[in-house]
């Protein structure tokens, strides 16, 4: 046979079979008729067409949760070395020289190589042949970030773990005013750091305030809250309104059955009072003259203009 008889040879075959399809649909159809009528076909959404089930995926699986890394997870070494360096002012030199070697071991197990650089003043962390999480040396990254922002070393290397997260959040540029800018910073701190205590109770945050920034360490959902917090505090909002509210908010989450409600019938709402100050009485404007004013009359020209000055001091 040559090709193009094996071509019309499948082509007819093709006809004939789809002649038996529908010659079959059409027997199907005619029996469905003289039974009854079919069961209706559940209509799928257009979002859930090509959805499959997922017998694997249960209930109790947390979504949420983080995997730690394991060395056996990465087969090969990284193939290109990532560096990130930062400064640090000269007043934290003492400090980093003394607790460098504290950093470095808490990298080394990591496969982290650090540098401390005293004539730069800067401090480099870069991977290795022997890195084995290639997200590790972002978490560096915010170690060395932290340590220039005075946060002590015991407390910065906690940023490591997989459950703590970092935030540096700059309230230099919020408020102009140095006065006001100083004020509303202690404003944050509180009365013998009260208020940043009960923050950092009720966000399960580590928070530094340090110059024009803010230092906080903590869980993810903690940090969000703290970076409201202080940010609404520069904007003139007391702290206090915050710590209500998540106060409340934690008692809150205690009880199982209120899980699916709103909750903004519990919380509180406070009203915005805009003190009315009194106007200033606007002042005339004077008429500029681009002439000098005219000099004073001397005492002794107004005692010639009176005659006392010819008088003599027995008169």
């Amino acid at each position: 046979m040559g090709i193009f008889q094996q071509i019309l040879h499948f082509s007819k075959s093709e006809t004939n079979s789809k002649d038996e399809e529908d010659a079959n649909i059409s027997e199907n159809e005619k029996h469905t008729h003289e039974v009854g009528e079919a069961k209706p076909v559940k209509e799928v959404s257009k979002n859930k067409r090509y959805r499959k089930e997922k017998p694997w995926d249960t209930d109790d699986i947390d979504h949420w949760k983080v995997e730690p890394m394991k060395p056996e997870d990465l087969r090969a070494p990284l193939l290109e070395e990532s560096t990130f360096a930062t400064l640090f002012p000269k007043y934290r030199q003492n400090y980093l020289r003394e607790f460098w070697p504290q950093v470095t071991n808490a990298l080394q197990k990591l496969g982290i190589a650090c540098v401390l650089d005293l004539v730069e003043g800067s401090m480099t962390v870069k991977t290795t042949r022997k890195t084995t999480d290639p997200y590790i040396i972002l978490k560096a990254r915010d170690l060395i970030k932290l340590l220039s922002r005075s946060v002590p070393v015991q407390q910065a290397l906690s940023v490591l773990e997989d459950d703590v997260a970092c935030d540096i959040i700059k309230i230099g540029n919020i408020v102009r005013n140095k006065e006001r800018f100083v004020k509303r910073r202690q404003r944050l701190i509180g009365p013998n750091g009260n208020t940043l205590k009960a923050i950092e109770l009720l966000t399960q945050c580590y928070v530094m305030v340090q110059g024009n920034t803010v230092s906080t360490m903590g869980p993810f959902k903690g940090l969000k809250a703290v970076r409201l917090i202080v940010i609404d505090c520069m904007k003139n909002i007391h702290p206090i309104y915050h710590i209500k509210e998540l106060m409340i908010r934690r008692e809150l989450a205690k009880d199982s059955t209120l899980k699916e409600e709103s909750w903004d019938r519990f919380l509180p709402h406070f009203k915005k009072k805009n003190i009315k100050l009194p106007k200033k009485k606007s002042q005339a404007k004077k008429e500029y003259t681009p002439f000098p004013p005219a000099q004073q009359p001397r005492k002794i020209d107004l005692q010639i203009e009176s005659g006392e000055y010819f008088l003599s001091s027995e008169q």
